[in-house]
């Protein structure tokens, strides 16, 4: 990575500009989980170690530039002073006692923005709030993977406006993982596991992916557009028809670069979703072909879980992003569990590098008990796809170069 990082700049005595992605979730106020908190953490600690002057400063939410107490990141603070101790909460982020009190900040002393989402100026990426954001330190520092395909004030121009700028150990961690470990030396077989409802989502990942790939192993709602581009019949299941000549696409190139391309050959269908009562054993492994026209097809079905394992446990680096049907539904999750094991399995007995994408997938490794069994897991959904589909990510950018 050509960027400057945490570790290559001298932070004694300067104030610290510290962006993070705090949008946790919350379920009556209380956060539900602490892992982008327990994350950023050695970001934080670090910077005070080496007698920063920090201020911590994220996003919560879609507020649209108002103020609205709902996304309000007084529970982060509150989490976080746990943490690392008490720090002052400012709930104007860019008011001239906001800067004036960052001046006062002691070497080693944090204090706490409140949401940067309250004011408009941030996803219009606004350049007098870029400015003003600037004005409240010398170096700033990007730790907001999770943010940085977003081009907002905070995120893609703050950092012209600072004197230094890097990035932080979470967002350092993602560029290598996702860079050097997937599309540096790639140790080989390569495999690509892509899920989810859609191909209009994944697009770009597939048409960067098949290029770079040995195999690449399509399930979720999204493998019925590339089994009736093959002329499969799969009743009411998920079709983008104007999807089709890009799963054609795929296809060709695939076969024209030896690229193993690999389809669900039967699933576990219902009549209507979501249906978490209907089991429908007497359906539960329909061979493509065979899908009664008023089913629709909600997960891989038992042999292509064998077939999709057999293929991961060889490979020696393995990327896997979306789930393999419906699996927040326990009578769907079978597929997502299988492909989770296997990725966890190929990790610890083939000593395979495996990646796990942001977003559902990351919830499906950590819901299947596989979170600490693979090599690593992204902090950032919309973020982790730009990038595997070779974008450059505005966050990352404009930070300095080394």
């Amino acid at each position: 990575m050509n960027k400057k990082t945490i570790e290559d700049i001298d932070f004694l005595g300067k104030r610290v500009l510290a962006r993070f992605d705090f949008n946790a979730p919350l379920i009556d106020g209380v956060i539900a989980d602490r892992t982008r908190i327990v994350t950023a953490l050695p970001t934080i600690k670090y910077l005070l170690e080496k007698g920063a002057k920090l201020i911590i400063c994220s996003h919560f939410g879609r507020p649209k530039g108002k103020i609205m107490q709902e996304y309000s990141l007084k529970p982060i603070h509150k989490m976080l002073c746990d943490y690392i101790g008490d720090m002052p909460f400012f709930n104007e982020a860019i008011a001239k006692d906001t800067v004036e009190a960052s001046h006062k900040l002691k070497n080693g002393e944090a204090m706490f923005l409140e949401n940067l989402r309250f004011y408009k100026g941030e996803e219009s990426s606004c350049d007098d709030f870029s400015q003003k954001l600037a004005d409240l330190c010398d170096i700033y520092i990007n730790d907001a993977f999770g943010a940085c395909h977003r081009n907002h004030a905070s995120i893609a121009k703050t950092p012209k406006y600072a004197k230094e700028s890097g990035a932080g150990f979470v967002l350092k961690k993602e560029l290598e993982v996702l860079g050097d470990s997937l599309f540096g030396d790639v140790a080989r077989p390569f495999v690509a596991i892509i899920g989810g409802s859609k191909v209009s989502d994944k697009i770009g990942v597939l048409k960067n992916l098949i290029k770079k790939t040995d195999a690449v192993i399509v399930g979720g709602g999204m493998a019925f557009t590339f089994l009736k581009a093959l002329g499969h019949s799969v009743g009411k299941s998920l079709i983008e028809e104007d999807k089709l000549d890009i799963a054609v696409e795929v296809i060709k190139t695939a076969k024209q670069k030896g690229v193993k391309l690999l389809l669900p050959v039967d699933v576990k269908v219902a009549k209507e979703f979501p249906n978490p009562i209907d089991k429908l054993v007497e359906f539960d492994n329909v061979l493509i072909d065979q899908i009664p026209k008023d089913m629709m097809g909600l997960d891989i079905g038992v042999g292509t879980e064998a077939i999709f394992a057999y293929e991961i446990k060889k490979a020696k680096t393995v990327l896997w992003n979306g789930p393999m049907g419906v699996f927040e539904n326990p009578v769907f999750d079978k597929g997502t569990y299988a492909v989770a094991m296997a990725v966890a399995e190929t990790t610890e007995n083939n000593g395979a590098i495996s990646v796990v994408g942001g977003g559902d997938s990351a919830s499906a490794a950590v819901q299947c008990g596989v979170a600490s069994r693979v090599s690593h897991i992204s902090t950032g959904g919309g973020a982790s796809l730009a990038f595997l589909e070779g974008k450059v990510l505005p966050g990352v950018a404009c930070l300095d170069d080394k």
